[in-house]
C-alpha cells in the first residue's frame, strides 16, 4: 500500500510549467494581526490602528504586505521547498490589491526554470506565484528561487532554463490601493516627523535598535505562517546538515529588519513592492538584528492625494551594530564580497504621505 504521507518534492519532480495549486486556504484574522506585532515589534500606523486605516480611505483593518507575504509564501512550502536547503532570494514581489481582516487567500504557483548543481545533490527551483481573495482577484504576485535536495543524486535532470527574472517592479507597475489618500496626515500619531520631501536620494539611514531573536520567536512566527519547511523546525534533522541546528525563516528576518527600519522610515506605511531580496548568510537563534538603509530613487505618484513613493534598500546585520559597517560590500582578495556580518539586502518600494 503507498505511503499516504507526504513528503514533498525533490528537484527532480519539478518539471518546466508545471502548475501546483497549494492547500490550504486561509482566513485572516485579527490574532493574526496581533500575534504578527507581538513577534516583530512592527509599529507601522495604518497596520496598528484600524481608526488611521479608515481615516485614509480603507473599508477596514489594513493587513501588513509582509504579514500576507509571509502567510502567502507558506502555503507553497509544503509543494515547493519542503525538502530545501535555503530560500535564495525573491524578485518582482507585487502588491497588487490590499488584504484586510476576514479576507481568505489562496495561493498557486507555476515552475519557470530549473538548475540542477555541478555536484548533482541538489538544482535550483524558480517559482512565480500568486494570491487571490476570496473574489478570485490577485492580491499578490512574486517570483523566488530555492535550493531544493534531490532524492537521488544518480537521477537525470534534463531540463535546465534560467529565467531572466527583473529586478525592479517600474512605479509605473505600483498598483496604489484605490481609495488611499493622504490628504493631512497626522505626523503626531504615526511618530515620525518626515514625510517624502525630507529625503534625499543616496542618504542612508542607520536605524539603531537590535533585536535578539531566540528559538521561540522565530519558530512560533514561522507556524503563524504555516510554513512546514524542516529546515525551521527539525532540530534533528538540521544536526545532519553543514550548519548543525536550525535556520531562522528568512521572511522573518525580513520583517525583524523591517519592524528596525520604523526608526527612520516610520512613514514608510505601505509596501508597494519588493523588487529583489537575497538571503546573503543564515541567522539562527541567540542572533542579534540590526538594520540600515539608503534612498535609491523618489517618486511622487499621486500630487491630489499626496502619495509618494520611495525605493529604498535595507540590509540586515547579525551581531554587530550598522554604525561600523561603512560599506555592505568588502575587497576580499581582489574579490568583492558582502560583509560577513550581512545576512539580508532587500530592494523594496515604500508608499509615503507628501506634504
Amino acid at each position: 500500500m503507498p505511503s499516504k504521507v507526504n513528503c514533498g518534492n525533490y528537484f527532480e519532480d519539478f518539471s518546466l510549467d508545471q502548475t501546483l495549486v497549494h492547500a490550504t486556504p486561509r482566513t485572516l484574522t485579527q490574532g493574526d494581526v496581533a500575534l504578527y506585532i507581538a513577534l516583530t515589534g512592527s509599529r507601522f500606523l495604518l497596520n496598528s490602528s484600524i481608526k488611521a486605516s479608515k481615516r485614509y480611505g480603507f473599508k477596514g483593518q489594513l493587513v501588513d504586505n509582509l504579514l500576507v507575504f509571509h502567510i502567502a509564501f507558506g502555503k507553497t512550502v509544503p509543494d515547493i521547498s519542503q525538502n530545501a536547503i535555503a530560500n535564495l532570494g525573491y524578485a518582482e514581489v507585487k502588491f497588487v490589491e490590499p488584504v484586510f481582516v476576514g479576507d481568505t487567500i489562496s495561493v498557486s504557483s507555476q515552475i519557470i526554470g530549473l538548475r540542477e548543481n555541478s555536484h548533482k545533490k541538489s538544482g535550483i527551483v524558480y517559482v512565480s506565484s500568486k494570491a487571490i481573495n476570496q473574489w478570485g482577484r490577485k492580491v499578490l504576485s512574486w517570483k523566488r528561487w530555492v535550493m531544493v535536495n534531490k532524492r537521488d543524486p544518480q537521477a537525470i535532470c534534463t531540463e535546465t532554463f534560467v529565467p531572466n527574472l527583473k529586478l525592479l517592479v517600474e512605479y509605473s507597475e505600483l498598483t496604489l490601493p484605490r481609495t488611499l489618500r493622504f490628504d493631512l496626515f497626522d505626523v503626531a500619531q504615526s511618530g515620525s516627523p518626515y514625510l517624502w520631501e525630507d529625503y534625499t536620494v543616496g542618504e542612508r539611514i542607520d536605524h539603531r535598535d537590535g533585536m535578539t531573536i531566540d528559538n521561540s520567536d522565530h519558530t512560533l512566527a514561522t507556524k503563524l505562517y504555516q510554513n512546514s519547511a524542516r529546515v525551521h523546525f527539525d532540530e534533528i534533522y538540521m544536526q545532519q546538515s553543514a550548519f548543525k541546528k536550525r535556520l531562522m525563516y528568512g521572511g522573518h528576518v525580513i520583517s525583524i529588519c523591517r519592524s528596525l527600519s520604523y526608526n527612520g522610515l516610520g512613514n514608510g506605511l505601505i509596501l508597494g513592492a519588493i523588487n529583489s531580496g537575497t538571503h546573503v548568510a543564515p541567522a539562527f537563534a541567540g542572533d542579534t538584528l540590526y538594520a540600515f538603509s539608503k534612498i535609491i530613487e523618489k517618486w511622487c505618484l499621486s500630487p491630489d492625494k499626496k502619495i509618494g513613493a520611495i525605493r529604498v534598500k535595507t540590509w540586515g546585520v547579525k551581531n554587530t551594530p550598522t554604525e561600523g559597517i561603512a560599506t555592505p560590500e568588502i575587497l576580499e582578495n581582489n574579490q568583492i564580497k558582502y560583509n560577513p556580518n550581512i545576512v539580508l539586502e532587500l530592494d523594496y518600494t515604500l508608499l509615503f504621505p507628501t506634504k
